[in-house]
């Protein structure tokens, strides 16, 4: 029988996978309808779209891994399918930061103002920009992806993880070198550009309200609104952000033992970072927030018509 740690852990991983499946498909689906309907995808949308799939790759992805981990390690542990799934696993991690860094400095390049010809000239076609930023940060991923493949060595299994494995063999891993490099390109860069976003967001905001407050301007225009919900979105992923990035890199280096508070908190973290991000992004958008709640409205008028129904026969 697994350990209960273990069985509380596949609980929760499941319980996540299906939550955030669910709000991500919300996602794409809304938008993908409207483009159904012949209405066009704009930038952002187009961006929230690729972050849907990227989270729900990842989403599946990590499922699928700590499952085969944990109930058939063997397996798991050659080295073909070690392999296999940490690629496919950093693909989307990667791809989901660079994503993140295309969102935000989307709402930067709207919100701040540039004096700079070249963000000038960047601001005026963002739009058309968008699909290839999307496409090299698709392309980033893949490159430093794929050398995880020749990255890994063995080394003494853990006791944790080795309860039907001699002692003799060694559990695969990623290289050091590998995980530092790769750190620095998926993780580090991303985690700066959109701190630089989320600070040159701020900024401006807080100079159009002090400038607001000066010439006595009470009522805020629905742009100003616009704004202030984009920089709200860019503060919470960025805070996001951090925390999945801090946890990441403990549980790479194996800071703290299996078991530990400190190893539950950083799996907790790493566990809720797809669903977490797409309520970030539904609440952040008026159109994806109208839709979850009239799909919470349907389902709990779906569950309240049995009940009445139940009442009425007796």
């Amino acid at each position: 029988m697994l350990p209960i740690f273990l069985l509380v852990s596949m609980a929760i991983l499941g319980a996540t996978t299906i939550f955030g499946i669910v709000t991500n498909l919300i996602i794409v689906i809304v938008n993908l309808n409207d483009k159904v309907r012949g209405k066009s995808l704009n930038p952002s949308d187009l961006i929230l779209v690729t972050l849907g799939l990227s989270n729900m790759t990842f989403q599946f992805s990590m499922t699928a891994n700590d499952f085969l981990s944990i109930l058939w390690s063997d397996l798991y542990f050659s080295d073909a399918v070690y392999t296999a799934f940490i690629t496919l696993l950093l693909f989307p991690i990667f791809s989901s930061f660079w994503f993140t860094v295309c969102l935000c400095v989307y709402y930067c390049l709207q919100i701040v103002i540039f004096t700079h010809p070249f963000l000038v000239h960047l601001k005026l076609t963002i739009s058309q920009l968008v699909p290839y930023f999307l496409g090299v940060s698709v392309f980033i991923s893949v490159v430093i992806s794929i050398p995880g493949i020749w990255s890994t060595y063995r080394d003494p299994p853990n006791s944790n993880f080795s309860r039907n494995q001699s002692v003799e063999i060694e559990l695969p891993k990623l290289s050091f070198t590998y995980l530092f490099y790769s750190n620095i390109i998926g993780c580090s860069l991303p985690l700066v550009l959109v701190g630089i976003s989320n600070c040159l967001i701020l900024k401006s905001l807080i100079s159009k309200r002090t400038m607001l407050e000066k010439n006595k301007g009470d009522v805020q225009s629905p742009r100003t609104v616009a704004r202030e919900r984009a920089a709200r979105t860019v503060g919470f992923l960025l805070l996001l952000y951090m925390s999945f990035y801090i946890s990441e890199i403990f549980m790479f280096v194996d800071f703290f033992p299996p078991g530990s508070p400190g190893f539950c908190t950083c799996l907790m973290v790493i566990y809720s970072y797809s669903p977490a991000q797409s309520m970030i992004l539904i609440f952040g958008s008026p159109k994806l927030k109208k839709a979850l709640l009239n799909l919470l409205h349907i389902s709990k008028r779906c569950r309240m018509e049995p009940m009445e129904n139940l009442s009425v026969s007796f």
